[in-house]
């Protein structure tokens, strides 16, 4: 017999916005601000004294981050992050958003079903829009 209750146990399901316990005060990141991050830390080891060897999983992160961020430079993040903050937007799809940026409501329903019914698709396209105008504009 378990220790765990089943009415404790809780099925996984992003699509309905269902996590586990654990993730409940967990914040959500932005590869772009993962990559910030990374980068930050590598510099700080550049400029120490005594350099250290990254281990290989944080240069494949770093590799990763690299390749995957949408956003180039901290204003365009921070921009980015407070207007999907304004929105009424589960910590989840916030993060899916700005790390996915789809460019249509359908697309972005479709790879994140829990904005369906909680979202007109002009609402949507307003702020996928404006996502899109921020990734153009950033140096």
């Amino acid at each position: 017999m378990s220790g765990l209750n089943p009415v404790d146990v809780v099925e996984e399901d992003a699509a309905d916005l269902l996590f586990p316990k654990e993730f409940e005060n967990a914040e959500t990141l932005l590869i772009s601000e993962v990559h910030m991050l990374l980068e930050h830390r590598k510099k700080q080891n550049e400029s120490s004294e005594e350099e250290q060897e990254f281990t290989e999983v944080f240069q494949k992160t770093y590799n990763y981050t690299e390749n995957f961020r949408k956003f180039k430079n901290k204003e365009t993040i921070a921009s980015v992050r407070s207007l999907l903050t304004q929105k009424k937007l589960h910590k989840f799809e916030l993060a899916a958003l700005g790390n996915l940026c789809p460019e249509a409501p359908e697309e972005a329903k479709a790879l994140i079903p829990s904005l369906e019914g909680r979202f007109e698709d002009e609402e949507l396209r307003q702020t996928l829009e404006d996502i899109g105008t921020k990734r153009s504009l950033q140096y």
